[in-house]
């Protein structure tokens, strides 16, 4: 029988179209059927598995699961024996305390004494103890937010995105937590076979991921200009340069980082470039 290896991602929830683009992106074909339980790729050895996001540690720790997209906020709140494999760069959010709008917060000592309700108790007891505050704990799942309105608790801790949902329910956001993004994690028991079809997921997924984080760039400038331009998108080794028909010109192709991608056009037109084209990278391989 052929090894797979057992991915498991969100039945439901803000991480599962984002997993499952990922793993699409990364070459990988399966159906997609609603209410699926899980699905085999019909190119790569791989199954995936559709669970519930908070039971994904206990899966990978049991084995059930070989390895698990989830949250960051999950996997540090389950304290499960997962290894955390790969950082996703998607589903960033944090995990916040928040208050009445109404009140007067004063730093972090106005929780002593207060309740706070919050599906990560574990997460907010370390956090209490590192700040030596002494505070009580109701463990709710879902509709955390909806707990100070009804006389539950006096604050909550939960995970914030925009911050709308906590804002329609009459709180404020005081003292970020932790940050939180998706992130991939895997039993620490994985055998050799397992581990070399993780191995060259991981280098699809850092393919993609390294496309995502950057741009192809194309442009025209003066050959007079091609050294400080070079300096400034130095490629992954070095531009190419293909001289134009107009004398004393040159096309120059490159790749240049997205985060600072309008710093860097800036100061290639102020050097002269003209026709510069910006093109999405679909795979990048070093």
């Amino acid at each position: 029988m052929n090894t797979l290896l057992r991915i498991a991602i969100q039945k439901s929830g803000r991480l599962q179209e984002s997993s499952l683009n990922l793993l699409q992106e990364s070459g990988l074909l399966f159906s997609n059927g609603k209410d699926q339980l899980k699905t085999q790729a019909r190119n790569f050895p791989v199954e995936i598995l559709f669970l519930r996001d908070d039971d994904i540690p206990q899966y990978v720790e049991d084995q059930v699961a070989d390895i698990g997209i989830v949250g960051e906020n999950v996997l540090v709140e389950k304290q499960k024996q997962n290894t955390l494999v790969k950082r996703l760069d998607f589903a960033r959010c944090r995990l916040s305390m928040a208050i009445p709008r109404s009140e007067n917060y004063t730093g972090l000592s106005w929780f002593n004494g207060k309740n706070i309700a919050t599906s990560y108790p574990n997460i907010v007891n370390a956090f209490l103890q590192k700040n030596n505050l002494s505070a009580g704990l109701h463990e709710i799942s879902g509709s955390v937010e909806i707990a100070p309105g009804i006389g539950l608790a006096d604050a909550i801790c939960d995970v914030v995105s925009t911050g709308s949902t906590l804002l329609s329910n009459g709180l404020k956001e005081v003292e970020v937590v932790m940050n939180s993004e998706a992130v991939i994690i895997s039993s620490p028991k994985l055998n050799p076979d397992k581990q070399n079809i993780l191995d060259k997921l991981l280098f699809r997924v850092e393919a993609v991921q390294k496309a995502k984080n950057n741009k192809y760039i194309l442009l025209n400038c003066p050959n007079d200009a091609i050294e400080k331009i070079t300096s400034i998108i130095p490629g992954m080794k070095s531009p190419t340069i293909i001289p134009l028909g107009k004398p004393g010109w040159s096309s120059l192709h490159s790749v240049v980082d997205e985060n600072a991608f309008w710093e860097k056009i800036d100061q290639l037109k102020s050097l002269g470039a003209q026709g510069i084209l910006v093109i999405p990278i679909e795979k990048m391989i070093l």
